[in-house]
């Protein structure tokens, strides 16, 4: 049992893959939606596996390769292709392969990140599973929030988070959700941003995920600047 428990990180890892494969040929198939739920699922098995990894006592470099690899695929190609789609069903033509600047700057994010020391207790550029998150929200928003629909539906959005990709490569420090304790007294910030992050998502549901985002970027911006306490 104890063999098969430090094995499960890896195993969720993989998972992590198999959600970005399905989720490609979902999207191919024209099914933006299903492949946006797969983000998700991804993102939590993204989470629970070095959580999982740290529990077990199993943290190691073959791990860290094979999550930058899975996170390659499941969010960086699959939420460009999901744009791309998009973009070329509006009749984008060749413009729509600006998508995929998605998955390159991922690519590169997740490079750097594992062979920048000073990314042992912060993120320098916005963490790839976020940024995909951001861009998962917007189809989940066209299928369950027809009001929030026409965002989806418009280039100008759509070339947005293509250009706001680029804060993956940029040099901003960032809150890194690593906790060494779990009390309130040394992870205040980080309980504080997770409280409001549940009641933005519990109020706005997917239309919650964008501003949970631009709040993380605020929160992070403010901890730096006025050196509170993480």
């Amino acid at each position: 049992m104890n063999t098969l428990f430090r094995q499960l990180p890896n195993a969720m890892t993989c998972g992590n893959l198999l959600c970005g494969c399905i989720g490609l040929v979902m999207t191919l198939r024209g099914h933006s939606e299903l492949a946006a739920w797969l983000i998700l699922l991804a993102g939590a098995l993204d989470f629970g596996d070095g959580f999982v990894a740290r529990l077990a006592g199993v943290s190691g470099p073959f791990g860290k390769e094979l999550d930058s690899l899975a996170d390659v695929v499941t969010f960086g190609v699959l939420p460009a292709t999901l744009i791309f789609q998009e973009l070329w069903s509006l009749g984008l033509g060749t413009w729509s392969y600006a998508a995929y600047l998605v998955a390159l700057l991922s690519a590169i994010r997740l490079a750097n990140f594992n062979i920048d020391t000073r990314q042992s207790d912060q993120f320098i550029g916005l963490p790839v599973p976020a940024n995909s998150l951001l861009i998962a929200a917007f189809p989940l928003m066209s299928s369950y929030q027809p009001q929030f629909a026409f965002l989806w539906q418009n280039p100008i959005t759509l070339f947005f988070l293509v250009g706001f990709s680029f804060m993956l490569v940029a040099e901003l420090p960032l809150l890194a959700f690593k906790f060494k304790t779990f009390g309130w007294r040394d992870n205040q910030v980080k309980f504080i941003f997770l409280i409001a992050s549940a009641l933005l998502l519990l109020v706005l549901r997917f239309a919650g995920f964008p501003l949970v985002i631009f709040l993380y970027i605020l929160v992070s911006f403010f901890v730096r600047n006025k050196g509170v306490k993480q």
